[in-house]
């Protein structure tokens, strides 16, 4: 047992029965079970019992034992002036102060349910996925809030969003750019291509996106890769970025993408390959994705993208590889994108202007397939079904926002968890 059960405990009235008898034997009624403080002061405000034939109505303090009121350093302090209950798990000491001022002490010990404590311990052990692996069964507590939970990370989102645009001074083009390039990163390479797209005035990308070649020289030459060409066609990458640099005043930031732990479709080269040919064939590309009413048109717009000829037979700088083939976006890739950039973009864009936004954002995840990564793996291996990217996302927001953080007393799966106890 620790405070914050106790304190759940005691908000939702998870308790065996409620004949309630304070240390001294009293019947105590409680009429009000009061409203849970998170700031400092008594654990709930507004409380009202009935005691000895008298209502009476303010605050209410838990404590594990009655000794805690000592240790906390509650004695004289003015905010707890207004107290009319102290319920305690364990009454271990008569409290002179509260007993002076006529306060009673209800110990709850034999009212809470030992099988619910146990289960309590339970979820804060160590787990091979979930904290409540071996107590929930998704076919009696089914994940059902995959909605509510997309929309509160699509919100978390899109405050970032807004940060974003703030400091580009309202350019959607160059946030979306900047969301863009972290998407095409992945995992390994996202944080240092979205500092290499926030380095560069987004300004020069628009320049120069009808010219391919250009476009690629300046990844390239960004990531520091074009300073020791080994071919004819990186000596051309190489002058075309000697020269964008010397036009455009380039930052001398080099941020060397990583090529550890990923398959060769993967390498970054080719990633920013594919960027630079996004962008070569989409003008306006924020109006055309951002204004998409479905999956179809934004693939549509996705199709045609591809690493240049250079990497048909390369997926590195000057070796050649038996693999030969143009390198499209697969779709797997393409959904990627779009759950991780664009819808996000598109819900931070229209969320204070469209009264459908919300339909029309889950629309977009329902018709994109689960993503595949160990969270869903786990969610299957446990029998909780995960059919689309909408209850994929909710899922990994879940997952690192509760399950992570042993956060169960907060959770919806671990509230029903909790109140399913046994009745006597």
């Amino acid at each position: 047992m620790n405070e914050k059960l106790l304190q759940y405990l005691w908000n939702f009235k998870i308790f065996k029965n409620f004949d309630f008898k304070d240390v001294e034997g009293n019947e105590l009624e409680i009429l009000d079970f009061g409203k849970w403080n998170f700031n400092s002061g008594p654990d709930f405000l507004f409380g009202k019992i009935k005691t000895k034939d008298l209502v009476l109505a303010g605050n209410i303090e838990l404590h594990i034992k009655s000794s805690d009121w000592i240790f906390h350093q509650h004695s004289g302090n003015p905010e707890f002036g207004n107290l009319i209950l102290h319920a305690v798990f364990i009454h271990d000491v008569e409290i002179d102060e509260l007993q002076n001022k006529n306060i009673p002490t209800l110990e709850l010990k034999d009212y809470i349910d030992e099988t619910l404590l146990w289960k309590y311990e339970s979820l804060l052990k160590e787990s091979s996925f979930i904290p409540c692996e071996s107590l929930f069964d998704p076919r009696k507590i089914p994940f059902h809030f995959s909605e509510e939970t997309l929309l509160k990370k699509l919100d978390e989102k899109s405050v970032e969003i807004e940060e974003s645009l703030k400091i580009n001074k309202n350019n959607y083009e160059a946030v979306l750019f900047q969301n863009l390039a972290y998407a095409f990163g992945l995992k390994v390479n996202s944080g240092i291509f979205r500092q290499m797209a926030e380095t560069l005035d987004f300004t020069v990308v628009n320049k120069i996106r009808q010219n391919q070649t250009q476009l690629e020289a300046l990844f390239f030459g960004m990531c520091g890769w074009l300073e020791n060409p080994e071919d004819e066609q990186m000596v051309i990458w190489k002058r075309e970025f000697d020269f964008l640099k010397s036009k455009y005043n380039l930052p001398e930031l080099r941020n060397t993408p990583k090529f550890s732990r990923l398959r060769p479709p993967n390498f970054p080269t080719i990633r920013l390959s594919q960027l630079a040919s996004l962008y070569h064939l989409n003008q306006n590309l924020f109006s055309k994705l951002i204004s998409a009413k479905n999956n179809d048109e934004i693939n549509g717009i996705f199709k045609n993208v591809k690493a240049s000829e250079y990497w048909n037979n390369r997926f590195n700088f000057g070796k050649l590889s038996p693999v030969e083939g143009e390198k499209f976006l697969t779709q797997d890739f393409i959904d990627l994108i779009l759950v991780n950039a664009i819808l996000p973009m598109k819900y931070a864009c229209h969320k204070n202007s469209d009264e459908n936004v919300n339909d029309e954002i889950l629309d977009f995840y329902r018709n994109i397939p689960a993503e595949k990564n160990t969270v869903i793996d786990g969610c299957k291996a446990i029998h909780l079904k995960i059919e689309n990217a909408l209850e994929s996302q909710a899922m990994l927001f879940h997952h690192k926002n509760y399950c992570e953080k042993k956060n169960c007393l907060n959770c919806g799966i671990g509230f029903q968890l909790l109140r399913t106890v046994p009745k006597e």
